[in-house]
């Protein structure tokens, strides 16, 4: 038998009508029994499925099969409304909703639906702040695997995109995009509220959130609140006393990495003091 011992399959099995094989830890129902024991690695957290090309172990025989295409590039599930084509059943059908506009999965917090299940979780850590995937050469975290993904290609000494207007080079076409807005002045992403325009997308989601007013980023040791995660991390670096940003070139630190930027320039003689942000409170109205 699999990796689930025979001593343990009788009570983690329930019987159910017309032959069928319901999973007492979640709600899944399997036509035959061999299906239910190979899903039952899922709950006990064994993994025997081993990659041949790398390190990698898998809780069942379905999910190796979707690994090791990651290694031969295969993506036999093809769109049949456009070219594009998956590794994975599951990611072709998420996508075909991006042609029916579809979005079934809603936010329980602020009303938001989306196409796919996995686009929700990673929604919601935009309230609660969490960024679970953390990059091992620095420390960057993110609140998606994909956005990880890109940033590591950061880390890496190639640099194959070439802006033509300049000589900066860049480790992903994105990037690379990004930066010719410097030299083209294009803002692609208009505020709907304001005349506001943005050359990232990331810059408009922030500056929606001064037009809501919502502030969803509590503070756990005092009772100010922020619209925004990184507000919220800066601020609490005035309770820890906490200050990263050390100056190479005098002793000072400082908790906020601008004003860091603001003081190497004091050593230029080039910016007053009075531009700093005070270290002591972040409590303006446009900070909160």
């Amino acid at each position: 038998m699999d990796s689930v011992r025979d001593g343990e399959i009788n009570h983690l099995i329930e019987p159910t009508e017309g032959n069928k094989y319901h999973c007492k830890h979640c709600d899944k129902i399997f036509s035959n029994h061999g299906n239910l024991i190979r899903h039952l690695n899922i709950h006990s957290g064994e993994k025997p499925y081993q990659c041949s090309n790398c390190d990698k172990t898998f809780s069942t025989h379905q999910y190796l099969t979707i690994h090791l295409r990651t290694h031969t590039g295969e993506k036999p599930y093809q769109c049949h409304q456009c070219d594009k084509s998956f590794s994975q059943n599951s990611s072709l059908i998420s996508h075909l909703r991006a042609h029916t506009g579809e979005k079934p999965y809603k936010c329980s917090i602020c009303g938001k639906t989306f196409k796919s299940n996995q686009y929700l979780t990673s929604h919601k850590r935009t309230h609660t702040g969490e960024k679970p995937y953390q990059c091992s050469n620095c420390p960057k975290t993110f609140s998606m695997s994909q956005h990880l993904t890109i940033h590591m290609i950061t880390h890496s000494a190639e640099k194959p995109y070439q802006c033509i207007h300049c000589d900066k080079a860049f480790s992903t076409n994105q990037h690379r995009k990004r930066h010719m807005r410097i030299h083209t002045g294009e803002k692609p992403y208009q505020c709907t509220i304001c005349d506001n325009a943005f050359s990232q997308q990331g810059h408009l989601i922030t500056h929606l959130k001064s037009h809501s007013g919502e502030k969803q980023y509590q503070c756990s040791q005092c009772d100010m609140a922020f619209s925004l995660s990184q507000n919220l991390r800066r601020h609490l670096k005035t309770h820890t006393g906490e200050k990263p940003y050390q100056c190479n070139q005098c002793d000072k630190a400082f908790a906020d990495k601008r004003n860091l930027t603001h003081h190497l320039l004091s050593h230029t003689e080039k910016t007053p003091y009075e531009y700093l942000i005070p270290e002591v409170s972040l409590s303006s109205p446009t900070d909160l």
